[in-house]
């Protein structure tokens, strides 16, 4: 019994990605601040920077880890049941970080607009700025509605966007792109499962172009909307809600794409077998993860 439970030796790898992932994060909130304020040279890029790779180190080494007690045989039926629960944690921590960003864009419209254009309980701060028009997506500032008024120009005017993205283009076409990387997915795990694994590597590296090819128009998209639509991070709460969003989505799917293309190349190595392949199916949930993700960014920040 003694040799019948795998324990893995101490490490200190979790300690190594917290320190290197609050590195990147104080890096990107320097970053952000200080080109707020109109700081041309900032120390946060260098920072970010310094983060992002030491966390790249951490999850390569940590990964690798991994990967070869696999290979060496010394996940048992329990230590594999931990990895499928923490994977699932890990997808419900994600869930909950979304779910913030869509509970402020939904506070924003339903309450903080209307309260700022008259109604309910809290309208009489439209008393403070008479011609403000509450609507959505919010294309002018309490701010700008004073200056309209009384042609006294206010402090801290933030300017609304000139235009928003129609969801016909860009966006459409990235939606299509993502609900069929999760078709492609589902077809390489059904194939992994049945033992083919031709049709694993070709339907796997489908999905895996689908993604990056998302994440090309959604560059596009970007450009287009701070170079002709005057919609930036700083044009007020659409602005920023939108980029937030949209952001840190593209970024998960780049870390998805990522995922995806190192499971590729193990597959190739021939280290998955039809009923041994945790490292491609908690791969596969994140990407399904990120679709769904995508169909509420879609739906709430597109169209509605």
């Amino acid at each position: 019994m003694a040799g019948a439970y795998y324990v893995p030796e101490q490490s200190k790898l979790p300690i190594a990605a917290t320190l290197a992932s609050s590195i990147m994060m104080i890096g990107a909130g320097i970053w952000v601040v200080d080109n707020g304020q109109g700081n041309v040279y900032t120390s946060g890029p260098t920072i970010f920077a310094a983060g992002l790779v030491a966390v790249l180190a951490v999850m390569y080494v940590w990964f690798s880890t991994v990967v070869k007690e696999h290979q060496a045989g010394m996940n048992n039926a329990q230590l594999q049941r931990s990895y499928v629960w923490g994977m699932g944690w890990f997808i419900f921590s994600e869930v909950m970080f979304f779910a913030a960003f869509f509970g402020a864009l939904f506070y924003v419209r339903n309450f903080s607009i209307p309260w700022l254009g008259g109604e309910g309980e809290k309208g009489v701060t439209n008393m403070l700025w008479q011609g403000f028009e509450a609507t959505w997506p919010l294309m002018q500032t309490p701010s700008q509605a004073l200056e309209a008024s009384t042609g006294i120009a206010a402090a801290n005017t933030v300017r609304g966007p000139g235009e928003i993205i129609p969801w016909s283009g860009l966006p459409l076409i990235n939606t299509i792109l993502l609900l069929s990387s999760s078709v492609t997915v589902h077809f390489a795990h059904s194939a992994l499962k049945a033992g083919n694994d031709k049709g694993m590597s070709r339907w796997l590296a489908a999905t895996v172009i689908l993604g990056f090819v998302f994440v090309g128009f959604q560059a596009e998209e970007y450009v287009l909307a701070y170079t002709e639509l005057g919609l930036t991070l700083e044009t007020g709460v659409y602005g920023a809600t939108f980029f937030m969003l949209t952001g840190f989505h593209g970024l998960h799917v780049c870390i998805g794409a990522i995922m995806l293309s190192i499971m590729w190349l193990r597959h190739r190595k021939g280290h998955f077998q039809p009923k041994d392949h945790f490292g491609f199916e908690a791969a596969s949930w994140y990407w399904h993860f990120v679709d769904v993700v995508w169909v509420g960014l879609f739906l709430f920040v597109y169209i509605l």
